[in-house]
């Protein structure tokens, strides 16, 4: 009847979703303002070409363009698989730039019910963004819990309820309908709400009479039209969830869209109702888009939210040794503090429980967050016995760590089996402030050193480098020009081929042919000959322990070579910088007509980087308090420029850095090592490492100690294995004020990188308190910015509190960091520079020996390298006697050799030994395994 008109409100639901979409829209743009990097990334997974799944794929995807959502449709073969698609599934759910994952259903006739819940379980919990899973539903379903995701359209059906102002709580709701997908999920969420509910279906007896009292009436039955007006409580509530096609003439496709209520009758009877079209439908994908948003905000938080769960330390008045306190403690799972750091599954190689080597795509993902504070840890100039260096930047780490809150990071050198088994052992530190497990970091670890090995190990000890070199000086040396050609070019499947290798050396020799017959028997000839010198070759052969008689070696014995002998040194260890360029750059000798032989030259430039492939990852491990510690095999002797790794560095500083947008306390600090006094590792650091890395750092703290002060200010030889002098263990402040001249040239010497300086005194039992103040005065009157007393040998990162703080303290301003010399400069001027500016020298001399090769590399275009000094550890000088700051000394320049791979000439000083010797009581004389299996005598 006319007069009859529609009596309920119209719920609008594409009004509504509109509202949803334009929130989500809102939200991302606001975040991705604030946070560049941000990005929600919803996936749909789609099989076969269905027409209705395609025009809800089309639709979804519309959706979330829209919105700002970048969006991946994954399409699939019709008929593929359950196991293809959960394969494809399992993939994305290990991609950290994936917000939310989303497989269209149907999959197709073959796939049953059991094998779609199969795949809709596959999916991560937490990327389940449709809210299927069996995890979802089921903390749905309890009022203890809450799920990460709600279905979308039982999500969008409560919030239409909720746009109606009608009460929920306390209502009678009735909900025609037990879907897994809406029915029974509406039902449960109702509940939660405090709805008294009944759930019904098509078998319900007396359906009428339920649905009669509803409150709030959810129809989701797939029936068209099957609830009528009479059936409704006057001034109810109706969502009609239904979407089914009935025949209409009208219509150009011959069909209309009706939901499971009659609209007709049904609206002059309800309070509140939706429209089909126009009412559930948008707010499916408006929900949708939503989830994914709300994925993405998840996700992103927690990869940014790093917070170290630190381990007590039971410390004992009477600290044990270094491996009893190491043993006694229980590291946690190496998986779970790379997960409190921000470190992806994926980005994780673990080698057993408590190390792990981490990927260098970290830095692809992290690449626009601003690094973290950048602090080099250095000394003054030690004794044999060491100053605890390494104790330090550890127990600072776990300082800033374990007791400021912050995010630190500790970057160190893995120990060779040199310093391990002689004296003065590893390198993990000491006392409560090591890394663990010290056996491990102390020995093989992941194998770096052993793979540094086997890149220049062949056979023995004969290195691939060497030992290729050796074999072409032989085979020039005893073979015609033709067949040296023919040999090199063999004829295989009746064609010569160059390797790739071979096209780079012909590019050099600035021959453009890459057919071997093409080439005149005068370019076959350069091509084949190196014509090494055998005077000129800088590539020895390498041993990991400290074997004097390996010093000089001469090779070539055998008959069989006939009368091809030669001389050679050996060295400690490989610097690992850079991979293939590098690698294959080594300069390994000169030719007899002075130009520069690589190792690409002679080939083995590619199975080097091979070899190295998984030791140029740095491995992550822990401090015993339970923080970060990133441990990379290294140059680590006193003629290499003696720091932790770039990467190392690089990771720990991406890690520990900010995102556009955070606040300043969310800034972390990464501590890397430089070996020996800062005349030596800090000095390299700042004009070699940071040159080749970019890096700028904020700050330097040097470690001194009363011992090495009272050394420096006259006092007694300070030997390995013999007790130390009463001086050393009683209060003497005169002999300990005349040695913190030493202390001041360290200050000084830092200042002139543009550097803070905070001197950590690293405090012994029989220090007393006069002694420490007398430092720390000296320390500040030198120009040092802070001194502050540390304890942390005894006392773990506690006993280094107040020097983390004045870490932090003078990290918040910039940094003024600058280099010492050009390095357009000649190579004679830097090695100057360096003797003058750092060592206090007058100046220094040439042997003719290194006078001949630096006119040798400046020829051959090297001299732009910066400069690695290679002296002694234990003074200024080059002579180890020479304690304080000594003055009036000429720097004597030995030789001056060329790691071209590397970066930089080695220059060495006066008499220091390239491969240091064992004692006469190494300290491998304590080591062993008890009756347990546990290795004793290890520190």
């Amino acid at each position: 009847m006319a007069d009859e008109q529609p009596t309920a409100q119209i719920i609008d639901g594409t009004a509504i979703a509109k509202a949803v979409r334009d929130e989500v829209s809102e939200r991302i743009a606001s975040l991705r303002a604030r946070y560049p990097s941000f990005q929600s990334h919803l996936v749909i997974i789609q099989a076969g070409a269905n027409p209705s799944s395609s025009i809800y794929v089309r639709m979804k995807l519309k959706a979330a363009q829209e919105a700002g959502i970048k969006t991946t449709h994954v399409q699939l073969e019709e008929g593929v698989s359950v196991d293809e698609v959960i394969k494809q599934v399992t993939l994305l759910n290990a991609d950290e730039t994936v917000s939310g994952i989303l497989v269209q259903l149907p999959l197709g006739d073959h796939v049953s019910p059991e094998a779609e819940r199969r795949v809709t379980e596959a999916i991560s919990p937490e990327k389940d963004v449709d809210g299927f899973h069996a995890y979802n539903i089921g903390h749905l379903s309890s009022r203890a819990s809450q799920p990460i995701f709600t279905p979308c359209t039982p999500d969008g059906v409560i919030r239409l309820i909720d746009s109606t102002g009608v009460p929920i709580a306390g209502a009678h709701a009735v909900v025609l309908g037990r879907s897994d997908i809406v029915g029974s999920p509406v039902a449960a969420m109702l509940r939660k709400r405090d709805a008294t509910v009944t759930q019904c279906h098509s078998r319900t007896n007396n359906l009428q009479n339920h649905i009669h009292d509803a409150d709030i009436l959810v129809a989701a039955i797939g029936k068209p039209e099957f609830v009528k007006g009479e059936w409704i409580k006057p001034g109810a509530v109706v969502i009609d969830v239904g979407t089914n096609y009935i025949p209409d003439s009208t219509k150009k496709s011959g069909q209309r869209l009706v939901g499971d209520v009659d609209f007709a009758s049904a609206s002059k009877v309800a309070g509140h109702i939706t429209p089909v079209p126009g009412g559930v439908g948008p707010m499916t994908v408006a929900i949708l888009m939503f989830n994914t948003l709300r994925s993405a905000e998840r996700l992103w938080e927690q990869q940014r939210n790093r917070k170290i769960v630190p381990l007590e330390l039971n410390l004992l008045e009477k600290v044990p040794s270094d491996i009893e306190i190491a043993q006694a403690q229980t590291p946690k799972l190496i998986t779970q503090l790379a997960e409190e750091i921000g470190v992806h599954p994926s980005e994780l190689e673990p080698y057993g429980p408590y190390k792990a080597k981490v990927s260098l795509s970290i830095l692809d993902r992290l690449a626009s967050r601003k690094d973290g504070k950048y602090i080099i840890v250095s000394g003054i100039t030690p004794t044999p016995l060491g100053e605890g260096k390494s104790t330090t930047t550890i127990g600072l780490s776990q300082a800033l760590g374990a007791h400021l809150g912050k995010i630190a990071f500790a970057c160190v050198r893995q120990p060779s089996q040199g310093p391990t088994f002689g004296i003065k052992g590893g390198a993990a530190g000491g006392g409560y402030s090591q890394v663990i497990p010290m056996e491990e970091f102390n020995l093989h670890l992941t194998g770096d050193i052993h793979a540094v090995t086997a890149a220049n190990n062949l056979l023995g000890r004969f290195t691939l480098i060497a030992a290729a070199l050796d074999a072409r000086m032989f085979h020039e040396a005893t073979t015609p020009n033709k067949s040296l050609y023919a040999r090199l070019v063999p004829i295989k499947k009746g064609k010569r081929e160059f390797a790739p290798l071979m096209l780079k050396r012909l590019k050099k020799l600035g021959i453009d042919k890459v057919d071997p017959d093409a080439l005149t028997p005068e370019e076959a000839n350069r091509f084949s000959r190196l014509d090494v010198d055998p005077e000129t070759v800088t590539w020895n052969r390498v041993i990991d322990v400290n074997d004097r008689h390996l010093r000089k070696i001469t090779v070539g014995q055998n008959p069989t070579e006939q009368g091809h002998t030669r001389r050679l040194g050996s060295i400690s260890q490989l610097p690992v910088n850079d991979m293939r360029e590098r690698l294959g750059n080594m300069v390994v000798a000169t030719s007899k007509n002075g130009d520069p032989v690589t190792a690409d030259d002679i080939g083995v430039g590619g199975a080097l980087t091979v070899l190295m492939k998984d030791a140029i990852m740095p491995n992550l491990m822990q401090s015993l308090e339970g923080t970060p510690v990133f441990v990379h095999a290294g140059p680590f002797a006193n003629i290499a420029h003696g720091n932790s790794s770039i990467l190392a560095d690089r990771v720990a500083l991406k890690l520990a850095g900010t995102d556009e947008g955070d606040a300043p306390e969310r800034q972390g600090y990464v501590l890397t090592e430089g070996g020996f006094g800062a005349d030596m590792g800090l000095e390299k650091f700042c004009n070699i490492k940071c040159r080749v890395s970019g890096l700028t750092p904020d700050a330097a703290v040097i470690v001194a100690t009363t011992r090495a002060l009272k050394m420096h200010g006259g006092g007694p030889e300070v030997t390995p294995g013999k007790p130390l002098h009463e001086v050393y263990l009683r209060e003497d402040l005169v002999i300990l004020k005349d040695g913190c001249k030493n202390l001041r040239k360290h200050i000084i010497n830092t200042k002139k990188f543009g550097l803070k300086v905070i001197i950590a005194v690293n405090r012994f039992a029989s220090d007393t308190q006069a002694e420490l103040e007398l430092i720390k005065a000296e320390a500040l009157a030198a120009g040092a910015d802070a001194a502050v007393v540390s304890n942390h040998w005894a006392e773990g990162g506690a006993g280094a509190k107040a020097l983390a703080e004045a870490v932090v303290a003078l990290c918040e301003g910039p940094s003024n960091f600058k280099f010492l010399y050009d390095l357009n400069e000649s190579i004679e001027a830097k090695i100057t520079s360096i003797s003058k500016n750092i060592y206090g020298a007058d100046g220094i001399e040439l042997s003719e020996r290194a006078q001949k090769q630096i006119e040798t590399y400046t020829r051959q275009g090297y001299s732009h390298l910066p400069i690695c000094m290679a002296k002694t550890q234990y003074s200024f000088s080059h002579d180890a006697k020479l304690k304080g700051d000594p003055a009036g000394f000429i720097v004597p320049i030995r030789e001056v050799r060329m790691s071209a791979g590397a970066g930089f000439f080695v220059t060495i000083l006066g008499d220091v030994q390239t491969m240091p010797g064992l004692g006469t009581r190494p300290g491998f004389w304590e080591v062993d395994l008890d009756e347990n299996g546990r290795i004793v005598g290890l520190f």
